[in-house]
């Protein structure tokens, strides 16, 4: 027992596949003299010092004492093999598996010279004869047909792997960079059309395949296998996906809403995907107004979305289409999460200067000076709208406590002044308002220069 420990625990040290391999060592030494076994051991010994040069010369020895015992080429190869002696090491490990060919260990030396140096192809003939004596070094067989670019072996051995023990993080991996190559996709087509045949409950087929016909631009195909899905997993949220697709290339806003109502709470897809759907409903909205109920619905599915704040892409969406009045009720919308947005401010107050509502602006911006007392900028648009509204004195006082705050930002400060010389010029003081507009066109020369 304590031998069979030893030599176990001293093979470990140099295994490198990443199979966990559970046949036992050829650690039973049939031995006829002593002096074979004298010498083993101290090859043993030796090597556990990592003193390899002796180690090998015991076991030269061992070799002509008995000139066909496997267990002295198997150590031999270990110990060239721990200097990276490859060649030396293969050809023992070889040696191995002439004298016995089942002998798995010497299969696995023989797979570590490879994999160290390399050789992924000769690694493949050697694994190929691993597979015979445990199955599980298929998965090492899909690493190296992928090192080798032999995809089609590789993508066929996958699909076995997938149907027989489950798919894993590292062979969807493998699988999605075989199918970047158009070639391969038909295969892959034809293969999970089969799948769903075999399994017409396993949902994960029908979504590969609605994917691959969507990015090959075959819809009619992808709504095809989005219904099938449908019909076989009528829960199925990734069904809805397509259909959603569906529904609004054919203008059928009804079946849309229905099928983004599905998608948009579910937790299985996406969230890309599910602003995807939003965004292609948003633009169908703006032409379709009477949606307009079921994409503010839409949005609240991302109250909580911490990456994107829809609200507030939507207000831009609106800002850029010049929808002043849409583009503040989704503003509006978001900052009654998220007060303290100033570019999100700053853009409602902007759209108030654009419809030329300026009470409107006059109010929200004055409210504004409160929560942000040092924001020069509200402190503009206040003025800004007391001056269209022709309360010079309010807008007098606002604008020269905001002018206080300007730091480095001459064109605010431009604006500034302008604003004063109009609030002065209501008030029918000349003298201020003459200096005001001439520090503002102090400030113009001096960008211009």
């Amino acid at each position: 027992m304590k031998r069979f420990v030893i030599y176990s625990l001293l093979l470990g040290m140099f295994f490198v596949p990443n199979v966990a391999l559970a046949q036992e060592e050829p650690n039973n030494i049939a031995v006829i003299d002593d002096g074979f076994q004298d010498h083993f051991y101290e090859a043993l010994k030796q090597k556990s010092i990592e003193n390899y040069d002796k180690a090998i010369l015991s076991l030269e020895r061992c070799k002509e004492i008995q000139p066909e015992n496997p267990v002295t080429y198997f150590e031999l190869g270990k110990n060239y093999l721990a200097q990276k002696k490859y060649t030396e090491a293969y050809a023992n490990f070889e040696k191995v598996t002439q004298i016995d060919p089942k002998n798995r260990w010497a299969w696995v030396g023989m797979y570590d010279v490879c994999y160290d140096t390399q050789d992924y192809n000769k690694a493949i003939v050697i694994v190929e004869k691993l597979v015979e004596f445990k199955a599980e070094y298929k998965e090492d067989l899909t690493s190296l047909y992928m090192n080798t670019q032999q995809f089609d072996k590789a993508l066929e051995l996958i699909n076995e792997l997938n149907e027989k023990v489950g798919k894993s993080d590292k062979r969807e991996l493998y699988k999605s960079d075989i199918l970047r190559d158009a070639k391969y996709q038909s295969a892959e087509k034809n293969h999970l059309l089969d799948q769903i045949k075999k399994f017409p409950k396993e949902e994960s087929n029908y979504i590969s395949l609605i994917y691959m016909y969507s990015q090959s631009n075959q819809e009619e195909k992808a709504l095809e296998i989005a219904k099938k899905l449908e019909k076989e997993i009528p829960t199925s949220d990734w069904a809805q996906v397509s259909l959603f697709k569906f529904h609004l290339n054919n203008n059928d806003g009804d079946n849309a809403v229905k099928a983004m109502n599905l998608v948009l709470p579910s937790q299985k897809i996406d969230s890309k995907i599910k602003h995807r759907i939003l965004n292609e409903f948003l633009i169908f909205a703006k032409n379709n107004p009477k949606y307009e109920t079921d994409l503010d619905k839409a949005i609240s599915y991302f109250d909580n979305d911490k990456e994107v704040k829809v609200a507030k892409e939507i207000g831009k969406f609106y800002y850029v289409k010049a929808n002043w009045d849409k583009a503040i009720k989704y503003f509006d919308k978001h900052l009654k999460n998220v007060q303290d947005d100033v570019e999100t401010q700053l853009l409602v107050l902007q759209a108030h200067t654009e419809k030329q509502d300026f009470v409107g602006l006059s109010k929200k911006a004055d409210d504004l000076t409160e929560l942000f007392p040092t924001q020069p900028q509200f402190y503009y648009y206040a003025g800004l709208a007391y001056n269209q509204t022709q309360n010079f004195k309010k807008a007098a006082s606002i604008l020269e406590t905001g002018l206080d705050f300007v730091i480095n930002d001459t064109a605010l400060e431009i604006n500034f002044n302008i604003q004063l010389g109009e609030a002065y010029n209501g008030l029918g003081d000349m003298k201020k308002k003459e200096k005001y507009f001439n520090k503002a066109n102090e400030l113009i020369n001096k960008q211009k220069k």
